[in-house]
């Protein structure tokens, strides 16, 4: 005699485990996922078939059927999930997400029930027609009301763990956007720069090059309005940027002399239009180089910036000659406080490294 077998309640699993399933999860989440799965079918099969405990083979059919039964819809839900994260997120489009989860989670449950059900007519010899009695109706009918309730719940957990996540991550982002925007503004605005550029420009005086001594003044205005300007700002045009270095490293060019060369490898400005950057995110990287190496007429110091459209990157070389710094004056937090913005606009992240020999730092452009 054919053992019993009672179509289970439906076992929907935990949307963070949802997530791991389908994509290449650390073996703790795929043990804990299948432990989880292994015992709450032990417990449906007691709960739905408890005759099945008086034989062996009753229940080993009844607990296979319903691990089979369980698997599918958490594996249906799971891959519904992850699939829906990647294209449409709860906190961007809340109510088509919402729309999708419903007729994703409806379709996907409904298969696998219509599929068990067929299962279990041929496990118990029976005709497939007896998917339109009134008995297999209901079966389809309670496990899927039960599968949708447990699934709208976890994704209403979903919605609020990724919501909250994304409150605390754009504050924490806001901070250390603000904290940037300040030490940008504090290291741009330095006495030390004023210092010596004022000291290059009594020099021009004292020279009497009346010529460029003026140029050096209406460049050092361009430098500090920018630098004023753009301090309120969380995005500048690159050509913006580009145009601000120019009168940065004329100002440079004009106090060190032969002991700085500059090149720069830009495409036509119809191209840099199409890019982004944080403000001062370039004339950081330029004061770096200055200030941790050191420049002299006989062998200079070589920045070298270049801009890959295809790659939407700005990268800035220099020659590596490092000197010592004073205590306090190499704080580090000039390259972690530009990849802290950065983070706010983009996953690509702010490359550092060495080539050949040069300090090269590539910066992700931003597409408005």
């Amino acid at each position: 005699m054919q053992p019993a077998v009672t179509t289970p309640a439906p076992a929907v699993a935990d949307d963070n485990i949802f997530g791991t399933l389908p994509r290449s999860a650390s073996a703790r989440n795929v043990w804990k996922a299948v432990r989880t799965l292994l015992l709450v079918s032990v417990v449906i099969s007691v709960v739905v078939n408890p005759g099945s405990l008086r034989s062996f083979w009753a229940f080993a059919i009844t607990y296979g059927y319903t691990l089979m039964y369980s698997t599918g819809l958490w594996l249906t839900n799971g891959y519904a999930v992850d699939w829906l994260n990647r294209r449409y997120t709860w906190t961007e489009q809340p109510l088509r997400r919402l729309l999708l989860t419903l007729a994703v989670s409806l379709g996907g449950s409904v298969l696998v029930i219509v599929l068990m059900n067929v299962l279990l007519l041929l496990l118990q010899g029976q005709s497939l027609r007896h998917l339109a009695s009134e008995q297999t109706y209901w079966n389809i009918l309670l496990p899927l009301i039960v599968t949708v309730i447990i699934s709208l719940f976890n994704h209403g957990r979903a919605f609020f763990l990724r919501w909250r996540e994304a409150s605390v991550r754009a504050e924490r982002l806001e901070k250390e956007t603000a904290v940037a925007r300040l030490d940008s503004l504090r290291r741009q605005v330095d006495p030390h720069f004023l210092f010596n550029s004022l000291n290059a420009l009594t020099s021009l005086v004292e020279e009497h090059d009346p010529a460029r001594a003026v140029r050096f003044i209406r460049q050092l205005s361009q430098v500090y309005r920018y630098v004023l300007e753009s301090g309120t700002q969380e995005l500048v045009p690159l050509a913006d940027e580009l145009r601000f270095a120019e009168s940065y490293l004329f100002l440079q060019q004009t106090r060190l002399g032969h002991a700085l060369v500059v090149e720069m490898s830009l495409p036509a400005p119809a191209v840099l239009a199409r890019f982004s950057v944080p403000p001062l995110a370039l004339q950081l990287l330029l004061e770096n180089a200055l200030k941790h190496n050191t420049a002299f007429q006989a062998d200079p110091l070589r920045l070298h910036v270049a801009l890959d459209a295809d790659a939407r990157t700005l990268a800035v070389r220099n020659t590596r000659r490092p000197r010592a710094l004073a205590p306090g004056e190499a704080s580090g937090l000039g390259l972690k406080n530009l990849a802290a913005r950065y983070a706010f606009f983009t996953d690509k992240k702010v490359e550092v490294g060495e080539q050949d020999g040069d300090f090269v730092v590539v910066l992700p452009l931003l597409e408005i």
